[in-house]
């Protein structure tokens, strides 16, 4: 790959990796023990600007509520690279046995609900830390610069409050920092230790809500010749919207879904009532596919409701976008990760209708988001906890792999690119 760092350069990082693992695995612990939601990610927050600032680099809070930036400059002119990790836990209770288990508690739209790393954004953070120990290590032999993002709010703002890398981006940091390219690592339980999962292209899905309000005229469950029944409209609306993806889109481009997941209307068996609502959520892997889905969406709902006499209000609000891969990046750094895990350890991972709001930065600068095998070695990663579970498990020998990737890109590129 014609790499230009020296052989004492590379040796001494994979030292610097050794004597970091410790560290990494106790940062995460401390973490995972005291898990915030997003927009209030204080504590740990303030745990990265520390470490951060003790290495010597610019470094910058408060962006996005608790968003922190640390700026590496290297010794020598070349690109930015960015490396991104997310620090938000989950409204879930944990039911793990670690020693070392969350028992926060807090209110969660007015229901008291355990605070848990359910994802694994505890592994993502202390890893970037372990990768900022490493490269502010070897910044005399940096050709280039690396931009550390420790972002807030991955798994959704609060009601009302808006965040992640959305408001990130919308408060400057690109513009201040200006990343060439951006990386990022998720760890997964559905791959084991010693596998990197990766895919060039749509990588996971869009995702938006929709909400339908079916709006017709209250009258006696006896008679409904009399008013205009909304429940009627409703099911009607539900099998047309079902017929878009499977009628009306071109899914030989990318494959889409839409799902109702709640619809709510009336009090008693025998009225029919004046008002019916609807929510749901759309997935897809084409940002045209996307579009179309919305506007027939509402097409299907306002036409069906009027046909029987009934009106529905449409809203679309739109979430994640298609996290892309970008195609020359990712065959760029396949032998990057080759390092970490061997030819053998990557995967071709099929696409994830999950969403990641990686996909914000992955549309400003050519992106590459991969995963993490987290799951022991001997146990099938069908039988292990999913992401988002209570009993959620990621083994500690995977870190030090995580940290290493994250590593690997940085230097690769920085030394293909000067």
């Amino acid at each position: 790959m014609g790499l230009s760092y020296n052989t004492l350069a590379l040796s001494d990082h994979i030292k610097l990796l050794n004597q970091v693992e410790s560290k990494v695995i106790d940062w995460r612990r401390d973490i995972h023990q005291n898990p915030e939601l997003g927009n209030r990610e204080v504590r740990t927050a303030a745990l990265v600007a520390k470490h951060l600032k003790s290495l010597g680099m610019q470094v910058e809070t408060g962006i996005a509520y608790t968003g922190v930036v640390g700026f590496l400059k290297g010794a020598k002119p070349g690109p930015t690279v960015m490396l991104r990790a997310d620090m938000d836990a989950l409204p879930v209770t944990e039911k793990t046995d670690l020693p070392f288990k969350s028992t926060k508690v807090t209110n969660y739209q007015g229901v008291d609900v355990g605070i848990m790393h359910a994802c694994g954004h505890d592994t993502h953070v202390a890893m970037l830390m372990g990768a900022a120990e490493v490269l502010s290590g070897m910044q005399s032999e940096l050709a280039g610069n690396v931009m550390f993002v420790f972002q807030p709010a991955e798994e959704g703002a609060p009601e009302g409050e808006e965040g992640g890398a959305e408001l990130m981006l919308k408060q400057g940091i690109f513009d201040r920092y200006q990343p060439d390219v951006a990386f990022g690592i998720h760890i997964t339980s559905k791959l084991n230790v010693g596998q990197i999962g990766y895919r060039s292209g749509p990588t996971m899905a869009s995702a938006d809500r929709f909400e339908i309000k079916v709006t017709g005229e209250q009258t006696h469950g006896s008679t409904p010749w009399a008013g205009a029944d909304p429940i009627a409209a409703a099911a009607q609306i539900v099998s047309g919207v079902n017929h878009i993806v499977s009628r009306q889109i071109d899914i030989t481009k990318e494959p889409a879904i839409v799902s109702f997941g709640k619809i709510s209307g009336g009090v008693r068996n025998n009225i029919i009532p004046e008002e019916v609502n609807m929510i749901g959520t759309i997935r897809n892997f084409d940002m045209e596919n996307r579009q179309q889905i919305f506007d027939k969406i509402t097409h299907t709902a306002e036409h069906t409701a009027k046909a029987s006499g009934n009106k529905a209000k449409v809203v679309i609000k739109e979430g994640y976008p298609v996290t892309v891969n970008d195609p020359l990046l990712t065959e760029k750094m396949l032998p990057s990760l080759a390092k970490v895990v061997g030819d053998a350890g990557l995967i071709n991972m099929p696409k994830v209708t999950g969403a990641e709001d990686f996909s914000f930065y992955a549309m400003e600068v050519p992106g590459l988001f991969v995963f993490l095998g987290g799951t022991p070695k001997g146990t099938h990663p069908k039988d292990a906890p999913s992401n988002h579970s209570p009993y959620f498990f990621a083994d500690e020998s995977a870190f030090k792999l995580g940290t290493r990737a994250l590593t690997e890109f940085t230097l690769d590129y920085l030394s293909q690119s000067n």
